[in-house]
């Protein structure tokens, strides 16, 4: 693929992006109440992981900072999925071959869906890339976290724990 068609696909992920400040009083709270595509281009629903805690992370192939939090997001999931944790990576790849692109370089041991149209990005009112939001087993958000950084893993799977002992 050119890098020139890469830049275009980056150019419009980012703009539903940054778009999603300008229509954020229209959009409910961040939630569990969303319908995204799964790797067979089904739509489903993330109400699926009601019950559990949640760790939803939007990310994008050109995003730097989610080339790092994907190895970490694999050990939490591996480390507590059997505790009721649940990660789901939602990517906002327009173009959704360059989302598997990347997947094929960090593969992904967590549920990944894919959100191409942006309208559960503006929903979320994501203030930058990567963006995660933490939901505790009774679907309501705890926590909100702006980029991913090393140094902070600590705190992260402290959330994590914490919300596993509710």
């Amino acid at each position: 693929m050119s890098l020139s068609l890469n830049l275009r696909n980056s150019i419009l992920t980012l703009s539903l992006v940054l778009s999603a400040g300008v229509c954020s009083s229209i959009w409910a709270a961040p939630s569990l109440e969303h319908q995204v595509q799964n790797a067979q281009n089904e739509k489903v629903s993330l109400q699926e992981f009601a019950g559990k805690v949640v760790y939803v992370d939007f990310w994008a192939s050109w995003c730097g900072p989610c080339r790092k939090s994907f190895p970490w997001m694999n050990e939490m999931q591996a480390k507590y999925q059997q505790q009721g944790f649940e990660v789901v990576a939602i990517n906002l790849d327009v173009d959704t071959e360059l989302a598997h692109e990347f997947l094929a370089k960090l593969p992904a041991n967590f549920n990944v869906r894919f959100n191409p149209e942006g309208d559960v990005a503006r929903s979320f009112d994501l203030p930058g890339m990567p963006s995660s939001y933490l939901f505790n087993r009774k679907g309501e958000l705890v926590q909100r976290h702006v980029g991913f950084y090393e140094q902070n893993k600590p705190a992260y799977e402290q959330e994590i724990q914490m919300l596993l002992k509710e």
